[in-house]
């Protein structure tokens, strides 16, 4: 393929093929987060340690991740999007195989370090390569489309583990992701874009400063959670909130910093950004909180919740590549907020259910729900990618991504103190904090409505 830079998105039929790399790509990063959690009983049983000490094969993942999104996203503009993306295809393939043959917990918690390393450098460059794929004109299609595939992922993991587990043991999570991690990076070597690449050296304190902060803040956030670690977690925050003091510090007035301070004065993308974390901390209570409201509070057994949380991800679906191409036309903010508005009806509504409420009266409601954040999420993300010129795509994408595992992180450990403090009333609490949360998300969203959705760069140039 030609190597050169297409300054307006690839033309077809390599766009498509483009799409497709990008596709699976954070379908597998995606699914990773997830699936395990399925097989964790399984895995602790094989393994002989205890489920708390499992629990660390889901917590290695997310943790690096989320410590190294940032450093990735600004090497990724100094070396290139296509080339970190390809070297994290092939660290998350050989990370898959290294768990899938991993044969004691301390091997396989190194494994899940290594796969997410790999899922850090995909889901960090995802969407600065979104932009560079499409036309300027096409964004919000585009972006609405990766916003069907990360739906469609999170929605069939749960039900994918439980197949694969149903035929094979559970290395067979891992090793799937080997043939289709080889064909990614044939796909990613052949067809990704390239971009503009800064000559601007890595700020080498900063890049151990984030992983720092965001590392002490994902430890303090679980100690909160858990009974006889919560003396470890006020020093945790205390550390995560002064690295993160000395990093911001460290980052302003710097052109092209670690820490995108240089977006966030930009109103359209600091409201961006305010926006996800609130929409995502109000998706993870939800999420967290319904099973067990369904299951203690209406009597449903595991297989009704199963089939009772499906229309949220549907809908989301369904409505994410529509909101997507809406986006190119009309206000995110308006958008944004009509879908916050949605969501917060439907986390209302759900939280006044009567006891002897039938499936159509709880469908309908997380449909709603799944509506609204299919408004949300799309336009969005398009406002946050467009808001940043095309040289800071890889901060612009990595904030996003950061926006989100921040988000949900946040409304996991929110959710998990609500049942430790308030076990009386948790489900209701929980869905009256959500919805406190989609509504502050979509005050953030129309408070961009009076400006325009791809503000000029720089902010009041």
């Amino acid at each position: 393929m030609t190597d050169e830079i297409h300054p307006d998105g690839l033309p077809v039929p390599r766009r498509y093929f483009a799409i497709l790399a990008i596709s699976i790509g954070i379908t597998m990063a995606v699914l990773d987060g997830t699936v395990v959690n399925v097989a964790l009983p399984s895995i602790a049983r094989e393994l002989g340690v205890s489920p708390s000490a499992a629990v660390w094969i889901v917590n290695a993942y997310q943790l690096v991740i989320l410590a190294t999104l940032l450093p990735i996203a600004a090497l990724g503009e100094r070396v290139g999007y296509r080339r970190v993306y390809q070297v994290g295809i092939v660290v998350f393939t050989l990370g898959s195989l290294a768990c899938a043959l991993a044969g004691s917990l301390p091997l396989l918690v190194a494994a899940r370090v290594l796969q997410g390393l790999g899922g850090s450098a995909v889901m960090s460059m995802n969407g600065a390569l979104v932009r560079h794929t499409y036309p300027d004109a096409m964004l919000g299609r585009g972006v609405g489309l990766n916003g069907l595939v990360v739906s469609i992922a999170a929605a069939v993991a749960p039900s994918l583990a439980s197949a694969v587990l149903a035929i094979g043991p559970w290395p067979w999570l891992f090793a799937i992701n080997v043939p289709f991690g080889l064909l990614n990076t044939w796909l990613a070597l052949r067809y990704l874009p390239r971009s503009e690449t800064s000559s601007r050296p890595l700020d080498r304190l900063s890049v151990l400063l984030g992983p720092v902060m965001f590392g002490l803040f994902f430890i303090g956030a679980d100690a909160l959670a858990r009974d006889g670690a919560g003396r470890l977690a006020p020093p945790a925050l205390l550390a995560a909130v002064a690295a993160g003091a000395v990093l911001v510090r460290r980052n302003s007035g710097v052109p092209a910093p670690l820490v995108p301070i240089d977006l966030l004065r930009n109103p359209v993308f600091a409201l961006s950004v305010g926006a996800s974390v609130c929409a995502f901390v109000a998706f993870i209570i939800a999420f967290v909180a319904l099973p067990f409201y369904f299951q203690s509070v209406l009597g449903r057994d595991q297989v009704e919740t199963g089939l009772l949380m499906t229309p949220w991800p549907v809908a989301l679906g369904l409505v994410a590549p529509l909101a997507g191409r809406l986006s190119d036309r009309m206000s995110a903010g308006l958008l944004g907020g009509f879908g916050m508005l949605l969501l917060a009806i439907g986390l209302a509504l759900l939280g006044v259910l009567p006891p002897d409420a039938g499936a159509l009266d709880i469908a309908w409601r997380m449909a709603l729900c799944g509506l609204g954040f299919g408004f949300f999420q799309a336009p969005n993300n398009r406002t946050m990618l467009a808001a940043a010129p095309r040289t800071r795509s890889g901060a612009a994408g990595g904030m996003l991504a950061t926006a989100r595992l921040l988000g949900m992180t946040s409304g996991a450990t929110i959710v998990a103190l609500v049942f430790h403090f308030l076990p009386g009333s948790a489900e209701p609490v929980s869905l009256g904090l959500a919805t406190a949360f989609a509504l502050f998300a979509g005050i953030a969203s129309t408070l961009r409505i009076s400006r325009r959705a791809t503000a000029r760069w720089p902010p009041g140039g």
